[in-house]
């Protein structure tokens, strides 16, 4: 697996690479593979993972191409999901309100926060798997950058503000703009004030640093190329958040636990 994912990482510099000369076509695998100084074996491995991200495409009898200009079909890193994506994220960024749009009104108004964090924990720790394969350095660096940013918050307003951009920073950099509709409108509902006084950003600086701690050993995964761990961590980072919303939405019945 070691030497699948120092194979993975060599491929990712070449594609990005702006020296890459390839046209779009990647080299057949046994020039490829003396080019990268990797075995076939490891290099056909790391090829499977490139095309199940949906990065490069495999055409038997004619070889093996990558999807767009940065490796994924469509630029998806881009603005260039459908309508309906772009609106939502141009909308979150804005700071409007999604109440004003009838598709969402109904959906905001009637959700809470053990709703949001069910989904989030559906969502989040495959695309912080995605981010350890898609991220460039430039954005490991980003996130590395605001992990930090979360552990040395003066105060709830900036943990806050802080936490939002490493989430969303995961979110963006798994490059799937239909994960990053969802997690914008999962961003909207935690605008609410019952998320507020119950959500990941509740002014408690015990758990505050509990969560900038899983902030940077996820980031650290990311930057590892760690995929599996960065999920897992993610898991149990947002599986504690959902914990600490159900004792205080119910304590009745965590106390008769």
């Amino acid at each position: 697996m070691e030497r699948t994912d120092h194979t993975l990482t060599k491929l990712r510099q070449l594609i990005a690479s702006p020296d890459f000369s390839g046209g779009g076509r990647m080299p057949p695998e046994r020039s490829l593979a003396s080019e990268l100084g990797v075995g076939r074996r490891s290099l056909r491995r790391a090829l499977e993972v490139l095309e199940r991200e949906g990065r490069i495409s495999r055409h038997q009898g004619r070889g093996t191409f990558i999807n767009g200009a940065n490796g994924l079909p469509g630029d998806v890193g881009k603005e260039s999901g459908p309508a309906l994506v772009r609106a939502v994220g141009a909308a979150v960024r804005a700071g409007t309100d999604l109440r004003a749009n009838p598709a969402f009104a109904n959906i905001l108004d009637h959700t809470n926060p053990l709703e949001v964090i069910e989904v989030r924990l559906a969502i989040e720790p495959v695309m912080a798997r995605l981010a350890a394969f898609r991220a460039s350095q430039t954005e490991i660096d980003k996130l590395l950058a605001i992990a930090g940013e979360t552990r040395a918050a003066p105060d709830s307003a900036h943990y806050e503000e802080a936490d939002v951009r490493f989430h969303r920073t995961i979110a963006e950099v798994a490059r799937n703009a239909l994960f990053l509709a969802v997690f914008d409108t999962l961003y909207a509902s935690q605008r609410d004030p019952a998320w507020r006084r119950l959500g990941e950003n509740a002014h408690c600086f015990k758990r505050q640093s509990v969560y900038a701690d899983f902030h940077q050993d996820i980031s650290a995964a990311i930057a590892a190329r760690q995929g599996e761990k960065a999920e897992n961590l993610m898991q149990r980072h947002l599986s504690d958040v959902q914990r600490y919303i159900y004792e205080h939405a119910f304590p009745a019945a965590t106390l008769q636990q």
